[in-house]
């Protein structure tokens, strides 16, 4: 055969009609079932939008209402109850607790259970009788200034307005007492002093979830993981081998955005430095024991990224970090509850702004302790000793 025969013959051979179309279809079929078949990428592509929608829709509000509000009631008159119900009537304030003592009003403001405290002194009632022109106190934790400002602002306008047909006198009339609003612990509204405390515990959520989330599914992918389990080793050491190094890179990212917020941004830092070290390193032990829980429910680094996502997600959203917690509904508080982030930004913002000890924050450090345990114990118990 020639070369011109050959050639002839090798020009024959055809593109297939409608070939290139055929193989992008193929292609794309081809897609749908792998997806199909990697059941948490296909929840992301779900859950994700609708869990944003659901969250900014229902959960996430700029402009709170009835924050938890507390009382020192140094005297039980009907004015004072009318002004307590002035302050209610508001919609900003919601009374939970009444104290009976400075150091129990103080307490309350310091651990963040509360977001206002109001005190009436005794002899209110007889002081506006006789024209003395007396006061009485708001306070507020100022840590969040969205959460206080509003109502700060507003307080005495609302308030005049709601008694403005039994207190009134004279002409234009004027309240017969005052209203000190005291903004505790950021008296500027500085809006640094309170995201700085609350990156620190954004940026290590992220970066530890994803360190340890990856750990075991990366073994498995490289193929060390049959040497791993050859060993003498327990899933218990597994674990703490692997989290351990990562507590230490863990603290020293901590100890980075803290002194940088410090010297560059002026935040202060009024409580104890060993007991913030402490408790940082309890939340980021928390952290990893949940994101190497993540590593052994994933089946590859994909899924482990993408379950780290899922959960740092509302995470930002519902911890306090972006939006006022206590101007959430209900719901959204009990879900928040049980995110680590929530507890340590009451933890790191209380240190360093209020200088609380740790008996004012002793809830949120134990509900940190038992969050480790739970994750660590799942961590354990899903830890795989064979390879499927």
């Amino acid at each position: 055969m020639s070369m011109t025969e050959t050639g002839d013959h090798r020009g024959d051979i055809r593109e297939p009609r409608f070939g290139f179309w055929r193989r992008c279809y193929a292609m794309t079929v081809k897609e749908f079932i792998q997806l199909r078949r990697d059941r948490i990428s296909f929840a992301m592509i779900v859950m994700i939008p609708v869990m944003q929608l659901l969250l900014f829709g229902y959960a996430i509000n700029t402009t709170p209402h009835n924050l938890p509000t507390e009382v020192l009631l140094q005297e039980d008159s009907d004015l004072s109850r009318s002004i307590l119900k002035a302050l209610e009537n508001t919609a900003y304030f919601r009374f939970v607790r009444e104290v009976h003592s400075e150091k129990e009003f103080d307490d309350l403001l310091t651990s963040g259970k509360v977001l206002f405290g109001v005190e009436i002194p005794r002899g209110f009632e007889r002081a506006v009788r006789r024209g003395d022109y007396p006061a009485l106190l708001v306070a507020a934790d100022a840590t969040d200034p969205v959460a206080a400002g509003s109502a700060l602002s507003s307080l005495g306008v609302l308030v005049q307005t709601a008694l403005s047909h039994d207190l009134y006198t004279g002409d234009p009339p004027v309240m017969p007492f005052e209203i000190r609003a005291h903004a505790r612990y950021n008296p500027a509204a500085s809006s640094r002093l309170n995201i700085v405390p609350g990156l620190v515990g954004t940026i290590l959520t992220m970066t530890m979830l994803i360190f340890t989330a990856l750990s075991v599914t990366r073994e498995i992918e490289r193929g060390t993981m049959e040497s791993l389990l050859s060993m003498p080793i327990t899933p218990v050491e597994v674990m703490l081998g692997k989290i351990v190094p990562y507590i230490l890179v863990g603290f020293l990212q901590a100890a980075l955005i803290l002194g940088i917020g410090v010297l560059v941004f002026g935040v202060p830092v009024l409580g104890s430095l060993v007991m913030l070290a402490l408790l940082s390193t309890l939340f980021i032990t928390t952290n990893l024991s949940i994101g190497y829980t993540f590593s052994t429910l994933a089946q590859n680094q994909l899924q482990a990224m993408q379950m780290s996502i899922m959960f740092f997600l509302p995470s930002i959203l519902l911890s306090g970090f972006m939006f006022p917690f206590l101007g959430m509904p209900v719901w959204a508080q009990y879900i928040g509850e049980g995110l680590p982030l929530t507890h340590y930004l009451r933890i790191v913002r209380a240190i360093m702004l209020k200088g609380a000890t740790l008996h004012n924050l002793e809830y949120d450090s134990i509900a940190l302790a038992l969050l480790m345990l739970v994750a660590m114990t799942i961590a354990v118990l899903r830890f795989r000793r064979t390879l499927d």
